[in-house]
Formats: structure tokens, C-alpha cells, sequence
């Protein structure tokens, strides 16, 4: 046993908390003195691929006033194009091109997105420290070989191993370009603009003025937020990650292609989701939602053990040989075109803004209003048979191995056209699902959905392309208007006319136009079916 008595031990512990806390009360004073000013951060080196880095982070302010577009380094102003913040590509400067240009088109959806998305998250941002010096060859800091006898990185370490320390920024001898990130960096640039000046301008991809504007109040009004949040986005901080345009000991040109290959190793590495697994992932678009419910708990298409799976939930097509009925990325179509009729609002105001996650109770609706179109859908005599014959039997065309029915319905272009004229019919024009559905169901049994590849079926040119001899996503629409015409929802004699011509250009290959008979006739002469 111990002879320490309890007092002593007591105090000891209570000398080194004491110790401990002034150490850190220290450290705080320190730092205060150090962080307080501008022009150094507090970063970590980091040190991967034998390429020296310093991460750190800063506000979105400081980023949007002190960063700059890598076009404008000084090896490209030559080709800098200063209405665009692009390089214009010639043969020339091809070999010094070290970004994609940038999409103007894209900074209002990002400036929405971090003014009204309560959850916003950009990732860190690669950039690179110019100084002055780097461009001026007689600048002592080039030696004799051509070699730079320092870094463009100045950094003061703070503990004993160099790991900690702060990074010298000072605007007189620093510039910093994003080398990985410059879109960030465009939609916090706007969203600064948009916070000083109240409206900021929408633009083209090219940067031309769309002549529209988002304006402060606009986002006040719409999305429910107050004045006094948006002007605190302003001290938000996001990661940022340091690297030195020319290291100790590197030539002009060894530099330059030591950045130009991290931006590529960069880019290369960032594989983009598909559409499919954005379906899967996204949480604020209310027919992805509503899609992914269906997908799991509709008995036409949820996972059973006693038989293959019906979604495929990634690829955004089925192939020939595949079992599956649909994918995730067509049903999220089938979501769009069949529930965007009634709730208008689940798309944005403008293409390429995020969506608002839907209220729960309309998030319900939407998923019984779907659920309720898949029940009569698998009511079809088409996806009836499913119980006894697999899918790739239905959807190959005749002359295809083993042959097949060539059935619109299990290819993903003809369920969604399917659905696009479903939801025009009943939530424009007030048709019941139940009078449709007698009449679709009496057209499949006949055969109407089946032999695209033959010239007697409607689909003949229109889904299915004679020339190519195989399914054509372009005829999409007008599908869906001739759905809409064959279950009587088309009576206007001039758009009845519109679609009869469509219809005949559609089915005209090489300047010949193929009649239902599969002969040769005039385009005036492709008729439209009977209405069912």
C-alpha cells in the first residue's frame, strides 16, 4: 500500500490542473496574438506524394476578396480573357491550360444553395501561394541554373517538430489562385456580391448577363430566412489547403508541370456520382424521395427472395440481357413527370437551383398518388405475365437472339413516357386513373405496346429507330403526346393536325416515309390510330 497520504495526492493533482490550465490560458494568448491578424493562418503541414502542403481554414470572406481564378496566374495572361475568367484555348497556350473553363451558369445555383440550405457543406479548396518574384527571371530569388533558391511558401513553425505553425499571407507578397475549386470559389464570390450590394446578376456559361436578377429579398421571402442569417455567412469558414507555386530548388517549368499534374490527379480522382446513385442519395428532391419508396415497398418492384431483383439502382439503362424491370434513375423520371403536374413547386424556380425538401404531409401525398399509379399500373396484362416469364423475353426486339416481344414497357424511356402522358391526363385535364387504365389495358392485350420494331406498331420511328435498330430516347415526347391522343385527351383539330405531322416525320427515314403497312407512302398520308 501507498505511504502518500490523501491530502498530498490531493495537491498534486491539483498543482498540475493548475499547471495545466495556465499552459493552456498560454497557449490562448499566443495564438489570439498571432490569429488575430490577416495576413497569417494558423495551418498543419501535411506532406503526401513528396508534395509539401498546409491546410488550414478561413472565412468565406476572406476567401472571396483574397483568392483568385487560376486563369488569372501571370504564365497565362497572355491568353486571359478578363470578361470570362477564362484562358481562350489556342495553339499556343494548350500546353499551359491547367483548369476546365468556367460555367458562369452555375454561380446563382451555388449562391442559392449556401444562402438558404441550412445543412450547406463545401469541401476544401486546393490553392497555390504565388509571390511577385516567380515571374521576374533577374529576381534574385533564381540562381544561376534557373533554379528557385526558396519556396513561395513562408511558414513560421510553432512547436518543436515543425508540424504547427502559422502561414505568411501578407498582401504585398502574396497571391493565391484556386486550383481545385474555383466554382466554390465563383458561388462565394457571388454570394459576398450578393450580401453587399442586395441582387446579384445571373449569367450565361460564358459570363453574358441573363438580364435577371436573385435579389436579398427574393431569398427572404421564399425560403423564410432573415437578413441578419445571410450577413452571417459572411464569417463561415471552409477548409483550405495550401501549396507553393515553385519550391526550393525547382526550375520555372518543373513547377509548372508539378501544378499542372496535381490539378489533373485531382480531377481524375473525383469520379461523379451517376444519376442513379444521386437518386439513391439526395434528400432534397422530393421525387428521388418518392421514387426510392416506391422502388422498395411496391410489390411490382421490391426485393423478394424468390425472384431476381426488378431495379436496377445505379445504371441509368437495362441491358438486353438483364432481368430487371426498370432502373432508379427512369423511376425518378416516372416521379418528375407524373407528380410534377400536381406539385409544381418540388422543381425549383429556376434550372440548376437545389430543390426544397417537400413538407412531410406533401411528401406523403406524392407517395400515396404514386404508389396508387403502380397498383393500376401492375394491373397491366404486360407486367401481369411477370409472374411466369422473365423480362429480357419481353423487351429484345424479334430479331435479336432468342428473339423477343420488343414491348415498350420494360425499356426505362417507354415507362416514363407512359407516365409523363399519365400525369398530364389526370392532373390537367381531370381523367381518372380507373377509365384509363380499362382502355390501356384492353390496348395491351391487343398488342399495342408490343412489336416496336415493326412498322404497323405506333411506336415504329418514335421509340424505336429503324435506321439504328434500336430504342431512341429522343422520340420520348412524342410518345407521350400520342398516349395522351389515343386515350382521348387531345381534341383540338390544329394540335390533332400538329401531331399527325410529327408523327409522319418521325417515321420517315432517308426522305422515304413507311407507312402501318411497312409500304412507301407520302407523309400526308401517315394517319393517325383511333382514339380508344
Amino acid at each position: 500500500m501507498s505511504n502518500i497520504p490523501a491530502d498530498s495526492t490531493t495537491d498534486i493533482t491539483s498543482r498540475y490542473i493548475e499547471q495545466d490550465n495556465k499552459d493552456k490560458n498560454l497557449l490562448a494568448c499566443v495564438l489570439d496574438k498571432y490569429l488575430g491578424r490577416n495576413d497569417q493562418i494558423l495551418v498543419q503541414k501535411t506532406q503526401m506524394g513528396g508534395i509539401q502542403a498546409y491546410v488550414g481554414s478561413v472565412t468565406l470572406e476572406w476567401f472571396a476578396s483574397r483568392v483568385h481564378f487560376a486563369s488569372c496566374l501571370p504564365l497565362l495572361q497572355k491568353k486571359y480573357n478578363p470578361q470570362t475568367d477564362n484562358i481562350e484555348i489556342d495553339a499556343d497556350s494548350i500546353d499551359e491550360i491547367q483548369q476546365r473553363p468556367l460555367d458562369w451558369s452555375r454561380q446563382a445555383a451555388l449562391v442559392q444553395y449556401l444562402a438558404t440550405r441550412q445543412h450547406h457543406k463545401f469541401p476544401p479548396v486546393l490553392v497555390v501561394i504565388n509571390q511577385p518574384w516567380v515571374d521576374n527571371p533577374k529576381a534574385p530569388e533564381w540562381n544561376s541554373q534557373g533554379r528557385a533558391t526558396k519556396s513561395t511558401t513562408e511558414f513560421t513553425p510553432l512547436d518543436k517538430d515543425g508540424q504547427f505553425g502559422l502561414l505568411n499571407l501578407s498582401q504585398e507578397n502574396v497571391n493565391i489562385y484556386a486550383l481545385d475549386g474555383q466554382h466554390r470559389l465563383m458561388g462565394v464570390q457571388g454570394l459576398m456580391e450578393l450580401l453587399k450590394t442586395g441582387k446579384l446578376s445571373r449569367y450565361r456559361k460564358d459570363k453574358t448577363p441573363s438580364n435577371t436578377f436573385m435579389t436579398v429579398d427574393e431569398l427572404v421571402e421564399q425560403y423564410h430566412i432573415s437578413p441578419a442569417y445571410l450577413q452571417s455567412l459572411r464569417k463561415e469558414k471552409i477548409g483550405i489547403e495550401f501549396i507553393c507555386a515553385i519550391a526550393a530548388g525547382e526550375t520555372l517549368e518543373e513547377a509548372r508541370l508539378r501544378v499542372r499534374s496535381i490539378f489533373v490527379h485531382v480531377n481524375l480522382m473525383a469520379v461523379p456520382l451517376t444519376k442513379g446513385q444521386l437518386a439513391q442519395l439526395n434528400e432534397d428532391d422530393g421525387f428521388s424521395i418518392v421514387a426510392r419508396k416506391i422502388a422498395v415497398t411496391h410489390p411490382l418492384l421490391e426485393q423478394r427472395e424468390d425472384r431476381k431483383p426488378r431495379v436496377n439502382w445505379n445504371s441509368a439503362t437495362v441491358a438486353a440481357k438483364s432481368t430487371v424491370l426498370t432502373t432508379l434513375q427512369a423511376l425518378k423520371e416516372m416521379s418528375e413527370k407524373y407528380l410534377g403536374q400536381k406539385f409544381l413547386h418540388w422543381k425549383p424556380v429556376d434550372k440548376g437551383l437545389i430543390p426544397m425538401r417537400p413538407e412531410g404531409e406533401e411528401l406523403y401525398e406524392g407517395i400515396k398518388d404514386f404508389r396508387v399509379l403502380f397498383d393500376y399500373l401492375a394491373t397491366l396484362p404486360s407486367y401481369v405475365i411477370l409472374e411466369y416469364e422473365d423480362t429480357p423475353a419481353l423487351r429484345r426486339f424479334s430479331f435479336e437472339k432468342d428473339g423477343g416481344e420488343g414491348n415498350m414497357l420494360f425499356r426505362p424511356v417507354g415507362q416514363v413516357a407512359l407516365t409523363q402522358a399519365l400525369g398530364i391526363l389526370v392532373f390537367k385535364k381531370g381523367f381518372s386513373l380507373e377509365d384509363i387504365f380499362k382502355k390501356l389495358c384492353q390496348f395491351d392485350r391487343e398488342g399495342g405496346f408490343s412489336g416496336m420494331e415493326h412498322p404497323k406498331s405506333l411506336w415504329y420511328g418514335v421509340l424505336y429507330d429503324p435506321n439504328k435498330k434500336r430504342v431512341q430516347v429522343a422520340g420520348r415526347d412524342l410518345a407521350a403526346r400520342l398516349l395522351i391522343y389515343i386515350l382521348g385527351g387531345i381534341q383540338d383539330s390544329i394540335e390533332r393536325a400538329e401531331l399527325r405531322k410529327d408523327l409522319a416525320k418521325a417515321r420517315t427515314v432517308e426522305n422515304k416515309t413507311i407507312g402501318f403497312d411497312a409500304n412507301f407512302v407520302e407523309p400526308k398520308q401517315v394517319g393517325l390510330p383511333s382514339v380508344l
